[in-house]
């Protein structure tokens, strides 16, 4: 019976393993169109009837603005370009923080985490969670690099209700373009990002 169980738990790790690799390497060259997060999202506004059209458009990390560029760097990962994924001082902050009021309260993850957590997972705070996003986050570091990451990032990042994507967030709150937004307009987005369903820009 146990070596039973070991077999089909082995066939399972393999065929993860070997299916999340594949999803990898082809999400390093096509774009990313649809996210766990924006299903959820669509989902929720389903079940309390109301419609919910996804507004993301795709665009190369060249065109996107430096402002927010730096705005992001400085702001939410400043170690981004030195780090392996993962920023283990912040996570030892957080693992202290978290055990002091009693459960996951989320905070301090790197761009790269961040970028496989909405890719790959969904945003329930349990270690379970954690887990996946850490071996995606190794995985795509390996296999997409710092650049795509980066590209991925801008594009899939959730910036107001059915929002997502630089690109989108421009057009949508300030009738403009990522290449174009001003650094007082990449600050505005920063806001929304915290909290992307109820902050509006002022």
């Amino acid at each position: 019976m146990l070596n039973k169980i070991y077999k089909i738990s082995l066939v399972i790790i393999i065929a993860f393993v070997s299916l999340s690799l594949l999803e990898v390497i082809i999400l390093r060259f096509v774009p990313v169109r649809r996210t766990p997060i924006m299903y959820i999202r669509y989902a929720e506004a389903k079940i309390l009837g109301k419609q919910y059209h996804i507004k993301q458009k795709w665009v190369p990390l060249e065109k996107s603005s430096v402002n927010f560029t730096n705005v992001l760097l400085e702001r939410e990962d400043s170690t981004f370009y030195t780090h392996h994924g993962f920023n283990f001082d912040e996570i030892k902050r957080n693992y202290k923080e978290n055990k002091r009021v009693g459960y996951l309260a989320g905070g301090g993850s790197t761009i790269s985490q961040q970028t496989a957590k909405n890719v790959f997972c969904t945003f329930s705070r349990t270690y379970t969670r954690k887990a996946f996003e850490a071996y995606f986050t190794v995985l795509i570091e390996l296999i997409w690099g710092k650049e795509r990451i980066f590209e991925v990032y801008k594009n899939i990042i959730e910036l107001g209700d059915g929002v997502y994507g630089i690109e989108s967030a421009a057009e949508y709150h300030f009738n403009t373009t990522a290449e174009e937004l001003t650094e007082e307009q990449a600050l505005a987005l920063l806001y929304i990002m915290r909290d992307p369903l109820y902050r509006k820009i002022k």
